[in-house]
C-alpha cells in the first residue's frame, strides 16, 4: 500500500473528527456561547451545508490545478478553520471556523478519491478509496470518543487543538509522500468536467447516494433516543454503543472496497437490500438489548459498505471528467444525510415513535436498490455518452469495468 495513501487517511480522520465530535461537545459549547440548543444545532447543520457547497463549488474552481497542491491548500484551509474555532470568543467566529473547515470537506474526498485511485493499480481502486475512507470510520471509532473525553475533562476547546494537530499531520504527510498528480489543464477542462453531467448514469448514481446512505444515516441521527427510551440502555451506555457502530463502519467499508473492486453493481445491490433488511429488523427487535447490539453494527457495516463502491460508480460514468461528478457525490452524501435526518424528524414529530426512524432508513435504502437497479438495465441497453469516450476511463488511465458477468479490465 503507498504510503501516500496513509496521508489521505490521516486527513480524512481529522475532517471526520471535526465533523461529528461536536455532537458530544455541543452541550458545553452552547452553554459557553450562552446560545440555545437549536443556535447550537448550526454548529451541525451549518458544517453540513458547507461541505455540499464546497464539494461541487470549491472543486469546480480548482479542476485545473495540481491536485496535490490543491489537496495541501484545503488541509491548510482545515487547519485554518479549526484554529479559528479553537480561538473563537463568540459563537459568531465558532460557526465561521465551522464553515471554514467545512468548506475543505467535500472537496478534499472527491479530489482524495481521485489521487487514491490513480495511485494503484486498476483492480486496487476500489480498496485504495476504502483506505481514504479508513481514516473517517477511523473517527468514528476512535477519534470522537477521544475527543468527547478530551473535552469534557480539558475543555471543549482542547479538542479542537488536538484536531488542529492532527491536520498539521496530515498536511505534512501529503507534502511529503503525495505525488504530483497534474489537474486538467486543456481547453475546455471545466467544461468537460460538467460536460460528465450529461450523462444520465451520473444523476443516477448521484440518487442511489442520497437515497442509500440517507436512509442509513437519517436512523443514525436519533439512534441515541432508540437506544435509551426504545431499548433500554443507559444514557452513559451511549458512546461505547456507537463505538460498536464505528467498528462496524471501518469493517464494512474495508469489505466493501475489496468487495467493489471485483464488482460494483453487484456489490452495491447486496450491501443496500441488506441494509434495508437490517433497518427494518432492528425497527422490529429494538426492545432487545442483544437484537440491538448486533443490528447496531451491521447498520454500521452495510451502510458504510456503499461508500467505495457508490465512489466507483459515479467516477466510472463520468469518464474523462471524474473530478468534479465525485466532489458532487459528496455533496450528495450530505444531502443524503440531511434529508433523512428530516424525513425521521418528521415521523417522530408525527407520533410515530423512534423506531420510526429505522422504518425510513429502510424505506430509503430500499429507493435506492430500486433506482440502482433500474440504473443497471438502463446501462446494459444503452452506450455511455459519446462525449466521455468511454465509461471505463479513469483521468485516462485503465479501470475495472464491471459487466453482466463480473469484472473485467480494460
Amino acid at each position: 500500500m503507498p504510503l501516500a495513501l496513509l496521508a489521505l487517511a490521516t486527513g480524512g480522520f481529522g475532517i471526520g473528527l471535526t465533523e461529528f465530535v461536536i455532537a458530544g461537545l455541543l452541550p458545553d459549547v452552547a452553554r459557553d456561547f450562552s446560545v440555545d440548543e437549536a443556535a447550537a444545532g448550526w454548529l451541525i447543520s451549518g458544517y453540513a451545508l458547507s461541505v455540499a457547497v464546497g464539494a461541487v463549488g470549491l472543486t469546480a474552481a480548482v479542476t485545473r490545478l495540481n491536485r496535490k497542491h490543491v489537496l495541501t491548500a484545503l488541509m491548510v484551509l482545515f487547519i485554518a478553520g479549526n484554529l479559528v474555532s479553537a480561538l473563537a470568543p463568540t459563537y459568531a467566529v465558532m460557526l465561521t471556523g465551522r464553515v471554514l473547515a467545512a468548506l475543505t470537506h467535500g472537496a478534499f474526498f472527491g479530489i482524495g478519491s481521485v489521487v487514491a485511485a490513480n495511485l494503484v493499480a486498476p483492480e486496487r481502486r476500489a480498496g485504495a478509496i476504502a483506505t481514504m475512507f479508513a481514516g473517517l470510520t477511523t473517527a468514528n471509532v476512535l477519534g470522537v470518543p477521544f475527543g468527547t473525553f478530551l473535552g469534557q475533562q480539558l475543555g471543549w476547546r482542547s479538542t479542537f487543538w488536538a484536531i488542529t494537530a492532527v491536520g498539521v499531520l496530515a498536511l505534512v504527510g501529503m507534502a511529503v509522500l503525495v505525488p504530483d498528480q497534474p489537474g486538467d489543464t486543456s481547453e475546455g477542462g471545466l467544461r468537460r468536467e460538467l460536460s460528465a453531467f450529461r450523462e444520465p448514469q451520473v444523476w443516477l448514481s448521484l440518487a442511489v447516494t442520497v437515497l442509500g446512505f440517507g436512509g442509513m444515516f437519517g436512523a443514525f441521527t436519533y439512534i441515541a433516543y432508540t437506544l435509551t427510551e426504545v431499548t433500554g440502555f443507559a444514557a452513559g451506555a451511549v458512546p461505547w454503543l456507537l463505538v460498536l457502530f464505528g467498528v462496524g463502519l471501518f469493517a464494512g467499508n474495508h469489505l466493501g472496497g475489496r468487495a467493489a473492486d471485483r464488482s460494483v453493481p453487484r456489490t452495491l445491490a447486496v450491501v443496500l437490500g441488506a441494509l434495508a433488511v437490517v433497518m427494518g429488523l432492528f425497527a422490529v427487535t429494538a426492545s432487545s438489548k442483544p437484537a440491538t447490539v448486533a443490528a447496531l453494527v451491521l447498520m454500521g457495516a452495510f451502510g458504510f459498505a456503499t461508500v467505495p463502491g457508490l465512489q466507483m460508480r459515479i467516477m466510472r460514468y463520468a469518464g474523462q471528467a471524474p473530478t468534479l461528478a465525485s466532489g458532487a457525490n459528496i455533496a450528495a452524501f450530505n444531502v443524503g444525510n440531511a434529508s433523512g435526518a428530516w424525513l425521521g424528524g418528521l415521523t417522530i414529530t408525527a407520533g410515530l415513535g423512534y423506531t420510526s426512524t429505522l422504518w425510513v432508513g429502510a424505506a430509503l435504502s430500499a429507493a435506492g436498490l430500486v433506482v440502482l437497479a433500474a440504473a443497471e438495465l438502463l446501462a446494459r441497453r444503452r452506450p455511455v455518452m459519446a462525449g466521455a469516450e468511454s465509461a471505463d476511463a479513469l483521468d485516462g488511465q485503465t479501470v475495472v469495468v464491471d459487466g453482466p458477468m463480473g469484472a473485467s479490465t480494460r
